[in-house]
């Protein structure tokens, strides 16, 4: 439905999107993800129309919206400041653009009446001033105005980044509903990985302007790309030469048949955390069940409620390692020897470090 076609944005001599080509399928909730000044922003402001590209084109379906006026595009965005006006209350807020297009006053009340229900506003919040409305409540409001006219697309550039924690995950999961419910073709901005990989039906991880990945949120996260996306989404353990080699000579102890060009040591490397098993007393012979091991010492632990991560020494590398709280009664005080079991399939490796 939409189709970034070489896209180039530039700002004098600031190179903010290079070359970008991107499909996003209709209906579904997309994400673009990256660090701050990687030009997702950009990207996403170049389709609402507040930006002309440099080069390339885009598309809306099959209509090329290059150089169409935003306000002819179908759009609705909605800001990461909101931007909803304090001299309105919240019913003339959503209504604002049926006034602009000059609806009739009983269809802009009808209209306005639908859309806060299905968003969640309850009729008593409409005569009042954004001002007396919460943080989460303002988010419903400026996602109301935009969806009151119907458009084919929805932006929304870092709408929860102004919201406390728990306001951020209890609302993630009410836009995501939301979205679904409504149907609407959703493009999402943020640098949040934990926002991207729960809301998204696909994610595009831009870097420096440039187009890293894009794919759903299991193989962004489980099959990343490139080392940037690999160290950018998550948490990860970039695994030495000598760690390496230790895993390797693992395998030909056991005699275990392992596809071991995967674990060349002259690649960039790495393992999440939770791929990564711990055990006591156990020897070095992993292999044989489909795991290579390695031991190490245990150096700290930090305690995050459902899991707790064990920072192991190995040799020239500090590994950490996520147990499942489930497994509390094992704690492994500073010290203790443990045996570290990780399957090479779950290995990411990446040429020249």
């Amino acid at each position: 439905m939409i189709r970034f076609d070489d896209v180039d944005v530039t700002f004098g001599e600031h190179h903010a999107v290079r070359g970008l080509d991107l499909e996003i399928r209709e209906g579904e909730f997309f994400t673009l993800l990256g660090p701050s000044g990687c030009g997702k922003t950009t990207a996403l402001r170049s389709l609402a129309g507040f930006i002309q590209p440099s080069r390339g084109r885009i598309f809306i379906g099959d209509r090329d919206v290059t150089n169409v006026a935003s306000e002819k595009r179908g759009v609705g965005m909605v800001f990461q400041n909101y931007a909803l006006f304090p001299s309105m209350n919240v019913r003339e807020n959503i209504a604002f653009g049926l006034a602009v297009r000059k609806t009739p006053k009983a269809e802009q009340r009808r209209l306005v009446d639908e859309v806060a229900e299905r968003t969640g506003l309850a009729s008593a919040q409409l005569d009042k001033n954004v001002a007396e409305l919460s943080g989460g409540q303002q988010q419903r409001v400026a996602i109301a105005r935009a969806l009151v006219l119907t458009p084919k697309i929805l932006l929304l550039d870092e709408p929860l980044s102004n919201l406390d924690a728990k306001l951020r995950v209890q609302l993630r999961e009410q836009l995501k509903q939301l979205q679904h419910e409504v149907g609407v073709t959703t493009v999402y901005v943020t640098h949040d990985q934990e926002e991207a990989l729960t809301l998204s039906d696909r994610i595009a991880v831009l870097d420096a302007g440039e187009l890293q990945q894009v794919g759903t949120p299991e193989e962004i996260y489980d099959r990343s790309a490139t080392s940037f996306v690999c160290r950018f989404i998550g948490e990860s353990n970039r695994l030495t030469p000598t760690v390496l080699r230790r895993l390797r000579e693992s395998a030909a102890t056991s005699g275990a048949a392992f596809d071991l060009p995967l674990l060349a040591e002259d690649a960039e490397s790495y393992v999440r955390p939770e791929k990564v098993s711990v055990t006591v007393d156990a020897p070095v012979s992993g292999a044989a069940r489909g795991t290579l091991s390695v031991d190490g010492t245990v150096e700290g632990r930090t305690y995050h409620g459902s899991h707790s991560v064990y920072t192991v020494a190995v040799d020239d590398a500090k590994l950490r390692v996520s147990v499942p709280g489930t497994a509390a009664a094992k704690r492994w005080e500073p010290g203790t020897r443990v045996t570290l079991g990780m399957d090479p399939r779950w290995v990411l490796q990446y040429p020249g470090s």
